[in-house]
């Protein structure tokens, strides 16, 4: 039974309108393919009552009705009003599972809390909808008052109730005192059905359900992307797929669809998935180190049953300072690329410098990290920019110190600007001024990052010249004037390229180079 849709809804900061409830509702129901989703607690507010009624036209509609569950209380006949109002059939009616809760909370005796539950059960029945029944705060009760809490389920066993769930409210049972538990309960009571509904506050829920499952629950409770109260509820996703890889029992759930319905839940609660939570984080299925890529193409090394094709996702190789090659290879297949050796070095190269000054490349970058490398492996370098030193300060003019080595001579130029680029080209107008040259008309300049990478990770900047010819050249970087300033040092390359003078054995190679660059 998932919960997300009531106990999900507790997450701090989250409250679905009706109609994003109906859209979850009909996910969880019809492409989940789970068996019940409990929708909402009666006698919230009107804007609950609207969005079960919603839920509960449409399920009528398309034979789900039974599968719709609402939390109500022992308060007849309100609850169970409020809920034939709705239009739901199914009530889960919260009990008191410890004795603490029912002396210190609803102030009562037992005798006058069974006596309640079986007055609102009776008023339920006669109103046709079924009953469940929670024992609230069960996990303290087996702990503090466990003659209290077994009176109550040999109660409830005498009672026309279809499940008992045992809620471990507080998130405080571990994996040794569920299956404890448990293997106490059914076998006291063998004909009663049991759910557990597990809690996170330690981060054990999933190894408590597993040991519920194990030890006689007939049913579990979950929510999508584990949202709930504190630390959240026992995330459908994990849960679903510990019970197949960790059990002999099956479960309905559609894996393949289960990556879409997060991503809708995450969109609709505005609570984001951290990006290591297991199945439908977005790196737990992406390889980093270099070694696992590699040790996935010798025989799949680094696999385990945990694959996203199974959750309809796929394995991903990041790109940063750690990938390597075997990282890279698998990105270029997956984009039809293939590299001569010594590209692909100079690529492995750069990705790792960039993974150095930030976090990590992604698949839609790589094409840009090509062309840039491949345009400069085409262009015989005379020229580099050896240093440079920037300030940009509020109410000052942006400077630049330059650094230029050409064909093997350093010369040191400083320049103020209108901006740091300008004051970079002011710097390199003075070089070549004083060499006696002069440099192409800048025609265009244009910044960008590639289509779904990152920012962190660099943008893209094209420079537009104008030597005679028009030609673009690229520069990539983090920062966007150090990669203006790359595209300018290709610029003042190619056009050193076209005017040095080969000697006979050179002249073709650089009449080709030429046309292969500025085209």
């Amino acid at each position: 039974m998932d919960t997300t849709l009531r106990d999900g809804e507790q997450t701090s900061g989250v409250s679905f309108l009706p109609s994003e409830k109906l859209q979850i509702a009909k996910l969880l129901l019809e492409e989940l393919k789970v068996d019940r989703i409990e929708v909402a607690s009666a006698r919230v507010s009107e804007g609950e009552l609207e969005g079960v009624q919603k839920i509960t036209q449409w399920a009528g509609q398309k034979g789900h009705l039974h599968q719709v569950e609402v939390l109500g209380f022992v308060d007849s006949p309100v609850s169970v009003d409020w809920i034939e109002e709705a239009g739901a059939k199914v009530l889960n009616l919260l009990t008191k599972g410890s004795l603490n809760h029912l002396v210190h909370q609803l102030k009562k005796t037992p005798e006058q809390h069974f006596s309640e539950i079986e007055e609102c059960i009776n008023y339920a029945q006669k109103k046709g909808i079924e009953v469940n029944v929670y024992l609230e705060d069960w996990s303290n009760g087996m702990r503090n008052s466990q003659e209290y809490t077994l009176n109550l389920i040999d109660f409830l066993d005498h009672q026309p109730v279809k499940r008992i769930m045992l809620p471990d409210t507080l998130g405080l049972l571990s994996p040794e005192e569920v299956k404890d538990y448990f293997q106490l309960i059914v076998s006291r009571f063998p004909n009663a059905h049991f759910d557990f509904h597990a809690h996170n506050d330690y981060d054990l829920s999933v190894a408590n359900v597993m040991e519920a499952i194990l030890h006689g629950a007939a049913g579990i409770h979950t929510t999508v992307n584990g949202l709930g109260e504190r630390a959240g509820n026992a995330p459908l996703e994990s849960i679903v797929a510990v019970v197949k890889d960790f059990t002999h029992f099956e479960i309905g759930v559609r894996e393949n669809k289960i990556f879409r319905v997060s991503k809708l839940v995450e969109q609709f609660s505005g609570q984001h998935i951290p990006a290591n939570k297991p199945v439908v984080g977005e790196n737990v299925f992406t390889q980093t180190a270099g070694i696992h890529a590699d040790g996935d193409n010798k025989k799949n090394l680094y696999f385990n049953d945990l694959m996203p094709e199974r959750f309809g996702r796929q394995r991903k190789y990041a790109l940063g300072k750690t990938s390597g090659k075997a990282n890279i290879l698998k990105n270029l297949e997956e984009l039809g690329i293939s590299l001569e050796k010594d590209e692909l070095t100079k690529v492995t190269q750069r990705i790792i410098e960039l993974g150095d000054k930030k976090e990590r490349v992604t698949t839609e970058d790589l094409p840009y990290i090509i062309s840039d490398v491949l345009q400069n492996n085409s262009i015989s370098k005379h020229i580099s920019i050896e240093g440079y030193h920037m300030t940009h300060s509020k109410g000052l003019k942006p400077t630049v110190q330059l650094r230029m080595n050409i064909h093997g001579k350093f010369y040191d130029e400083s320049a103020t600007g209108d901006g740091q680029y300008d004051s970079f080209m002011k710097a390199l107008k003075k070089i070549y001024k004083s060499l006696g040259r002069e440099l192409p008309r800048l025609v265009d300049y244009h910044v960008s990052i590639p289509p779904g990478g990152k920012t962190d990770a660099f943008v893209e900047t094209v420079v537009t010249w104008d030597y005679g010819k028009i030609f673009k050249t690229k520069g990539l970087d983090p920062d966007q004037t150090v990669a203006a300033m790359m595209a300018t040092e290709k610029m003042l390359n190619i056009i050193e390229n076209m005017n040095y003078q080969p000697n006979k054995e050179e002249s073709t190679y650089y009449g080709n180079e030429y046309r292969a660059v500025a085209g």
